[in-house]
């Protein structure tokens, strides 16, 4: 059965596009090929989400999932794996099924790039992760290491140093590959050392992360990091090929405007896959929800002609 709005993604933007979607009056379905909540949901703590100082990230995703499902949005679990235009709307082939919707709003997200290393799904929430904006106060006067080479992990460096007692920065490579400003910014802590040549093999500990163990590319040296927490930051992963007959895409990334719009009239793009500058969960829901009232304009132009 064919619905007014249909979302791919589980996320905050899908979440939020569900809620403004429905009390505008339209019939919704989401759909998810895992776990509902998006990455936030792997998230121990949520300390900046307004009105909420302090909610887990799996908390906060199961609130967004009760609140839109007991509005009416139908849900199914399935892997979209291909998107056509039709008369009528688009229709999404899935691993288990087809599913019909006259607007279709893409949330697919990203993943963060793993180590896959030994430890490293352990420790998750307990000593490793992959946002030092949404876990990094949980750190403050602990020793930390940033695993990554990049603007991403430089970033998270900096950020980190603020609080916390030492922030270890660690490379595969000799070099790190971010923009100029942010190295030369890490000769302002000296709190902040930086480590090049080591590639990570195991996350160690009882219940919580203790140590990491690297090894010398060069030497072959096997090297131990105690740390309380480790950020990883190596990159992340859309999934957006499979859609690119009806957009656009920008490195992996679904290119939209301000309205959420892609290429195709009627396919919308909101949160972390499209193509934009900052990813968090409140900028996640902002995109929901405007792509959510431009399918609703959409919906009521093409059925006034």
């Amino acid at each position: 059965m064919s619905v007014d709005i249909l979302i791919v993604g589980g996320g905050p933007a899908a979440l939020t596009a569900a809620l403004y979607s429905l009390r505008g009056g339209y019939s919704v379905k989401f759909i998810e090929k895992e776990a509902i909540g998006g990455q936030i949901a792997d998230s121990p703590r949520v300390e900046n989400y307004p009105t909420i100082p302090e909610i887990s990230g799996l908390e906060l995703s199961n609130r967004m999932f009760e609140q839109v499902t007991s509005l009416g949005a139908d849900f199914d679990m399935d892997d979209v794996q291909s998107i056509q235009k039709t008369s009528t709307g688009f229709l999404l082939h899935g691993t288990y099924g087809e599913h019909e919707g006259r607007t279709v709003i893409l949330a697919t997200g990203v993943k963060h790039r793993h180590l896959g290393i030994l430890g490293e799904d352990r420790f998750l929430g307990h000593g490793v992760s992959y946002c030092a904006v949404c876990d990094g106060s949980f750190y403050a006067q602990k020793d930390v290491v940033v695993i990554g080479d990049a603007n991403s992990a430089l970033q998270y460096a900096l950020f980190l140093a603020k609080t916390c007692s030492h922030v270890a920065l660690i490379t595969l490579f000799d070099r790190f590959f971010a923009d100029a400003p942010l190295v030369k910014a890490l000769d302002e802590y000296p709190n902040i050392s930086v480590q090049h040549n080591l590639s990570a093999q195991s996350f160690n500990g009882d219940a919580l992360l203790e140590s990491i163990t690297f090894q010398n590319t060069k030497s072959k040296e096997l090297v131990t990091v105690p740390c309380a927490g480790a950020f990883v930051a190596i990159g992340q992963i859309p999934d957006n090929d499979r859609f690119a007959n009806l957009l656009d895409l920008d490195h992996g990334y679904i290119v939209t405007n301000e309205e959420m719009e892609t290429q195709t009239p009627g396919l919308f793009a909101a949160g972390d896959c499209r193509a934009k500058k900052w990813r968090q969960v409140i900028t996640a829901c902002g995109d929901g929800a405007i792509a959510s009232l431009s399918a609703q304009r959409y919906l009521s132009v093409i059925s006034s002609k």
